[in-house]
C-alpha cells in the first residue's frame, strides 16, 4: 500500500498592524521580531521535515516567506509550487475590518472557538464549508500526482482546519474547535483510500504523551 504524508506547517507570525484587524486572505508580511525570536522554531522545523519532498505554498507571501526561513535555518531548498486553493478563508468586503467592527457584522452566532461561525458567509467573500472543500479536491489531486510521497505544505490555519475535516470526516463546525498555532506542524497521512491523523500542532517543545 502506497502511503502518502502531507506536513502541514502554519505560516509564521504577521506583523503587529495586521493582527489588529481580521486579515483573512489578505496579503499581509510576518513580523521582523518574530522572525527573530522564533529561530528555536525554524531550526526544528528544518530538521524535522522530511528530505526529498514536494514543497508547496499558497499565493500568499507569508507562506512563502516562512518556507524561506526554514531553508535558511538547515533545511536542503526545494522549489515551491503555489496552491491557490489552499489560501486562508476569504472574508470579502470584511477583511481589513477591526475585530470589533467584524463582530457586529456577523449574521450567525459566533462559534464557541472562532470569532465567526463555520455557516458565516461575508460578502463576496466564502463560507468554511467552501475552504474544506476546495482544500479536499487540492489534497486529493496532490495524492493523484504524488502518490506514496512526502509532500509539505506551509498554509494557514483555516486550511489546515480544512485539511484534519477532511482527514478526519469532520463537519465545518467541528474543525473550527483546532487551534493551530503558528510555525506548528500537523502531519496526516493517506493510506490507501484512508486517511490517518499522525499529528496536530507538533512544536520544538511538545511532550510525548505518556502510557
Amino acid at each position: 500500500m502506497q502511503i502518502t504524508r502531507f506536513f502541514l506547517v502554519r505560516h509564521a507570525l504577521v506583523e503587529p498592524s495586521a493582527r489588529a484587524v481580521v486579515y483573512g486572505s489578505m496579503d499581509v508580511a510576518l513580523c521582523d521580531l518574530a522572525l527573530r525570536q522564533e529561530a528555536a522554531s525554524y531550526r526544528w522545523l528544518a530538521a524535522r521535515l522530511p528530505e526529498g519532498a514536494r514543497w508547496v505554498v499558497t499565493p500568499l507571501s507569508r507562506t512563502r516567506a516562512t518556507a524561506a526561513a526554514i531553508f535558511a535555518a538547515g533545511h536542503a531548498e526545494a522549489p515551491l509550487e503555489v496552491e491557490a486553493d489552499l489560501a486562508e478563508q476569504h472574508l470579502g468586503e470584511w477583511q481589513g475590518l477591526s475585530h470589533e467592527r467584524f463582530a457586529t457584522m456577523l449574521r450567525h452566532p459566533p462559534h464557541p472557538f472562532w470569532p465567526h461561525a463555520a455557516e458565516e458567509k461575508p460578502p463576496g467573500g466564502e463560507a468554511f464549508a467552501e475552504v474544506v472543500a476546495r482544500v479536499t479536491a487540492t489534497l486529493e489531486r496532490l495524492v493523484d500526482e504524488t502518490p506514496g510521497r512526502d509532500i509539505v505544505i506551509v498554509a494557514h490555519g483555516g486550511s489546515i482546519r480544512a485539511a484534519i475535516a477532511q482527514a478526519m470526516d469532520l463537519t465545518p463546525h467541528q474543525a473550527l474547535i483546532f487551534s493551530i498555532r503558528n510555525l506548528s506542524l500537523t502531519r496526516i497521512e493517506r493510506h490507501g483510500s484512508d486517511w490517518r491523523v499522525a499529528a496536530v500542532n507538533e512544536e520544538p517543545f511538545t511532550l510525548p504523551i505518556a502510557g
